[in-house]
């Protein structure tokens, strides 16, 4: 299924002056993973703000999300509850309304977000940083094998899918092999802007 993005805050104009940080990554890259461990690490930071997403598919341990149903998601956007939403491997995904706001208040977002979103993200939103979370494909094919998630279809799909996905133009990029929390450290200095 191809990937498609809209944003409902494009006649807007552009929204700041906070940050909107999107990270984007193929499947089994370990985004939720560093996200998780960076939020740990910013919990008593009031600027920078890790949002849920809501997603159609059934709630995982391995991901945060808030879970719609497909009609209650379709009645959500109907109503312009989202910021930005997309489809993507036969799921929708939204990212609240709420973070317009924070942004506007001058915070940093922090979203799990797929790559056919940054060029919607980019026309709303006046600062966006996109960061790419990365590892090898026989990593990635390891990690999905272990998570076994009948939603996420076919291992070698996604493979494919990844591979294709080159067009994302990250401002930075995490291999996320090896040490997490060295991973997570790193992405925690360039969520707070020192690296």
């Amino acid at each position: 299924m191809s990937e498609v993005s809209t944003s409902s805050a494009q006649n807007e104009g552009r929204i700041g002056p906070g940050r909107l940080m999107l990270v984007v990554g193929p499947s089994g890259a370990g985004k939720d993973t560093l996200i998780a461990l960076a939020k740990e690490q910013c919990q008593d930071l009031d600027d920078i703000v890790f949002v849920r997403r809501v997603v159609t598919r059934e709630a995982s341990v391995f991901e945060n999300n808030e879970q719609l149903s497909m009609d209650d998601f379709h009645a959500a956007r109907a109503r312009g509850d989202f910021a930005l939403h997309w489809e993507a491997h036969g799921q929708c995904y939204g990212l609240p309304r709420s973070i317009d706001d924070a942004i506007r208040h001058d915070r940093t977002i922090v979203a799990n977000v797929s790559r056919s979103v940054i060029a919607t993200a980019r026309a709303a939103y006046a600062d966006v940083l996109v960061v790419a979370i990365t590892a090898p494909a026989e990593v990635l094919a390891q990690r999905l094998a272990q998570r076994a998630r009948s939603s996420d279809g076919a291992i070698s799909e996604r493979l494919n899918r990844a591979a294709d996905n080159v067009d994302a133009m990250p401002d930075r990029s995490i291999e996320n092999v090896g040490d997490a929390a060295l991973h997570a450290a790193e992405f925690v200095r360039i969520i707070r802007g020192r690296d």
